[in-house]
């Protein structure tokens, strides 16, 4: 596999759905439609059969889970190329932006004494990074499996920033980071991810990663401004209408 491929796979064992099964080399996730990520089929690799068949594996599982059929491939890869050949489109529908940037970048070492990292995810936490005190069973196993660290910064005695980071080997996956509006201008995101690039270097990573959708101009400048660049991207895609709907039966 080339590097693209690999890292997109720490990034799926850093944010894991609640069912994955092996298609070849692909992986088959779902989780109960909580995220694109979780509940698409990463394409990377061999899928161990001709592309139509393994397009139709995607739809029945999808089919057979309740959710929409899609495939998270690498842009302008030939498989990318063959998908579109094959008659799907891209998901440009998709909520939280179909088309994503992976970003890379070393652990910044600036000291962060205003926040901290936690071992559990707070009422608080879930209520910013997830806008919810009660997560259903499918949100909680992505959120909370493997080594994971939550990050919260308080104001006016309040959690006003927070933020997810995972380690996988020697990467720190970062995700959900939320400033409330009534504190936002004021560096609490760069506070919360300076206190998590701490925690990731005391648990044995040495750079981050971050899956951006490429609308996400604010985010994109903020990573950007603590060193990170564009490692590659990726996009969602689906059936074209009635391409796999008669499968369902």
């Amino acid at each position: 596999m080339n590097s693209r491929e690999k890292l997109e796979i720490v990034c799926a064992k850093a944010w894991p759905a609640v069912v994955e099964e092996p298609l070849g080399q692909w992986t088959l996730r779902w989780a109960d439609g909580f995220t694109g990520r979780a509940n698409s089929t990463l394409a990377v690799g061999d899928p161990g059969r001709p592309l139509p068949d393994a397009l139709e594996a995607v739809c029945d599982f999808a089919h057979a889970r309740g959710i929409s059929p899609a495939v998270q491939v690498l842009e302008d890869s030939d498989l990318e190329r063959a998908v579109a050949a094959a008659g799907w489109r891209e998901q440009v529908e998709h909520a939280a932006g179909h088309q994503v940037s992976v970003l890379t970048g070393p652990l910044p070492s600036a000291p962060s004494p205003d926040a901290e990292v936690l071992d559990q995810a707070t009422p608080e936490w879930w209520e910013l990074a997830e806008n919810t005190r009660e997560p259903g069973s499918a949100q909680r196993h992505v959120v909370t499996t493997g080594k994971v660290g939550y990050g919260v910064v308080l104001a006016d005695g309040i959690t006003a920033g927070a933020v997810r980071g995972a380690i996988v080997d020697d990467w720190l996956h970062v995700s959900r980071l939320a400033v409330a509006p009534a504190f936002r201008r004021r560096g609490l995101a760069t506070t919360v991810l300076h206190a998590l690039a701490d925690w990731g270097r005391a648990h044995g990573a040495d750079k981050w990663v971050l899956q951006v959708a490429v609308g996400n101009t604010g985010a994109l400048a903020l990573y950007s401004a603590l060193g990170c660049s564009e490692h590659h991207r990726y996009r969602y895609w689906g059936p074209a209408p009635r391409t796999c709907e008669d499968r369902q039966s």
